[in-house]
């Protein structure tokens, strides 16, 4: 590979003026840029990116903070996983990187320090919900931060998010235009955005339409496939068990499914479900998973393109609005 200097030589320019066009081009003239860079790519040099990155005090790569409990079984939950890719893909078609930061240190600095140590541009933050004093304070740090379904908001922080209680409200809306009155929902956490909305959601479009709603109709889980089949077996030993269900996530509501076949009744003719999410299984499991779609691209696309503009922006810029993107009900078969 090419050195500096070697490149330099070949330009006939200064080593000097070689590393203002990988690291402040906007110094250079255009025609020294396209003769630098001619040159480089006909010799095969690459610049240094530790160099680089001491010259601008940039390193073109943000940090991922993905504090989950990665310890429990099922944590590689698909919809994530699918923003996820969304997330790099947009993030690479800018230059930057993508680094999984480490999130098992103690003190309410973790991040900050590994947002230090690394000397990132920038942070997205997947957080499990919680008031967690190192998740708040990156939003009061002052880094680009954009946090995904976590209502975060600071100096430099936005955050991106489904109409989570309006899917909830058509899920309801449409099981009670099939004719449902017993209607029941299996929650998300409670602690978290998306599940504490989707739960307003229910309870509002219920309330809306004059449909009573008992207690024992909101079973708790966890948006993972176990705590939906628990759950909608506690709600089919009721005296009076719902005929349809609103899953709040749909390996929640793949789990309903199993247990109502467990218990040697038919979807949906004897009880409907709907989920949330419209993860790639929804598609495939028999007969088909009536969901509420969120637009999993779109959302790794908004993060990237929020953090991107705060990054370019001058540090006393207000951060851009929070970012609710719409959601929309798929009709398959379960409902």
């Amino acid at each position: 590979m090419a050195t500096i200097r070697e490149l330099a030589r070949h330009c006939g320019v200064s080593v000097a003026t070689v590393s203002r066009v990988f690291n402040t081009p906007e110094v250079v003239s255009q025609a020294t840029r396209q003769k630098v860079e001619a040159a480089a790519a006909e010799i095969g040099y690459l610049p240094n990116e530790s160099a680089r990155t001491l010259a601008t005090k940039k390193s073109n790569t943000i940090g991922l903070v993905w504090d989950i409990d990665h310890r429990r079984s099922g944590w590689r939950h698909p919809f994530l996983q699918e923003i996820l890719v969304a997330l790099k893909t947009a993030l690479s078609a800018h230059g930057l990187h993508l680094l999984l930061l480490a999130t098992g240190a103690d003190g309410p600095d973790r991040h900050l320090r590994s947002i230090q140590r690394h000397n990132l541009d920038g942070v997205v933050l997947i957080d499990n919900g919680s008031r967690d004093p190192a998740v708040l304070g990156l939003a009061e740090a002052g880094i680009p931060c954009v946090a995904l379904d976590l209502p975060l908001t600071g100096p430099r922080c936005t955050y991106v998010t489904s109409d989570n209680h309006g899917g909830a409200r058509e899920a309801v809306s449409y099981l009670l235009a099939r004719g449902h009155r017993r209607i029941a929902t299996i929650t998300g956490p409670a602690r978290t955005g998306p599940g504490a909305d989707r739960l307003d959601g229910f309870r509002a479009e219920l309330a809306a339409r004059g449909v009573p709603l008992p207690a024992e109709y909101v079973a708790q889980g966890d948006f993972y496939l176990d705590s939906g089949r628990n759950a909608m077996r506690d709600l089919l030993l009721l005296d009076t068990p719902p005929t349809a269900v609103f899953a709040a996530g749909d390996e929640m509501a793949v789990g309903a499914m199993q247990a109502a076949t467990e218990a040697g009744l038919r979807v949906p003719a004897h009880v409907s479900i709907v989920g949330f999410d419209d993860i790639e299984l929804a598609a495939l499991i028999p007969p088909g998973l009536t969901t509420i779609s969120q637009d999993r691209a779109g959302f790794g696309t908004a993060a990237a393109e929020a953090l991107i503009a705060m990054i370019q922006a001058p540090e006393d810029a207000p951060p851009p609005s929070p970012i609710i993107l719409p959601t929309s009900l798929v009709r398959r078969g379960t409902a």
